[in-house]
């Protein structure tokens, strides 16, 4: 890794000739396995079923993505009353509250669950800590869909915290009595604060087994990381309600570089690049490739034109899929 960004700062300004521009495409950058899977329930979906397929809230939040789908036939709700009775239901890969799914046995619908499993994890976690009588502390951010779906499981023994002002506030019944669960697409960084100062003020809180932040979250923003000390502007790829893609810009503006989250090439402005000699360029992970290749495309007509990718973390990760789409994929692997 070392080397490789090593050549890379090399090659600036100063190293190739005056006026040479270099974009450096990180990865892992984009989509992750839950991304992948929740993005094949839906498509198998229409396969098997045909049009329409309801989706309960955007499938994953890119714009892009839900719109390819819904030109396919997806059509995407917020209220299980929306969707006819006896019809085909995805629960969207951020999981929902079990009202949801009680209110979709009533209307007899036929539920494929999309959730991504590290998802479910946590909302096993919360059960948990909900039988042992714990008051849970959920960190995140309280109008995101997985917070609602998390919080779901507890409704009555949950609270939501977002910051460590939030946790300074905090009053609770039993100190003693207490347990914490994450978002999965927090800041690293921001996270760690939180907890923490939870075990500050609540040396008897228990937390998860292992760490919710996902894997692909955490690689993701170490790769921003990394990429901060070699470039002089990062550029992230994703919608504005990505919680992920949102995160890889703050990791960047913490590191000190100047970092703008974009939904796809048409939002690229002359005036940025203005002094900017290496750009950084990576995807939150729920934005798909063909918009990191739109975006180079239009990076390379402003002077970008040497443009290389760095591949500094390895993902192999796979999830299975549903076994009643499986069988139509051949495989068992999303």
């Amino acid at each position: 890794m070392s080397s490789e960004l090593a050549q890379i700062k090399g090659t600036g300004s100063g190293g190739n000739g005056k006026g040479h521009k270099v974009l450096v495409r990180v990865r892992p950058r984009g989509f992750c396995a839950g991304v992948v899977r929740a993005v094949d329930i839906v498509e198998l979906a229409l396969e098997a079923y045909g049009a329409p397929v309801y989706v309960h809230h955007e499938i994953v939040h890119n714009r892009y993505v839900v719109e390819q789908l819904r030109q396919r036939g997806a059509i995407f709700v917020e209220s299980i009353s929306e969707v006819p009775r006896e019809a085909v239901l995805v629960f969207s890969a951020h999981g929902v509250p079990p009202r949801v799914r009680e209110e979709a046995t009533e209307r007899s619908l036929r539920v494929i669950d999309a959730t991504c499993p590290l998802v479910t994890k946590v909302h096993l976690e919360a059960r948990k800590f909900a039988r042992e009588n714990r008051t849970l502390i959920l960190i995140g951010h309280r109008d995101h869909q997985e917070i609602v779906g998390t919080s779901g499981e507890a409704p009555q023994q949950t609270v939501v915290v977002g910051s460590v002002k939030e946790v300074d506030e905090l009053k609770v019944d039993d100190p003693e009595k207490l347990a914490y669960l994450t978002q999965t697409t927090l800041s690293l960084y921001d996270t760690q604060e939180i907890v923490t100062r939870l075990r500050q003020r609540f040396p008897k809180i228990v937390g998860p087994a292992s760490d919710d932040i996902c894997y692909a979250t955490q690689n993701r923003q170490e790769a921003v990381e990394a990429l901060t000390r070699e470039v002089d502007l990062i550029l992230v790829v994703g919608s504005a309600n990505s919680s992920n893609s949102n995160r890889l810009v703050e990791v960047a503006q913490r590191a000190g570089v100047a970092a703008r989250l974009i939904e796809d090439g048409n939002d690229l402005q002359p005036s940025w690049f203005e002094g900017v000699s290496r750009l950084g360029l990576t995807a939150g992970a729920s934005a798909p490739e063909i918009l990191v290749e739109q975006v180079s495309q239009r990076l390379a007509n402003f002077g970008f034109t040497d443009q290389r990718d760095l591949d500094l973390i390895r993902e192999d990760v796979r999830f299975t899929l549903p076994a009643e789409l499986a069988a139509r994929r051949g495989s068992g692997a999303a």
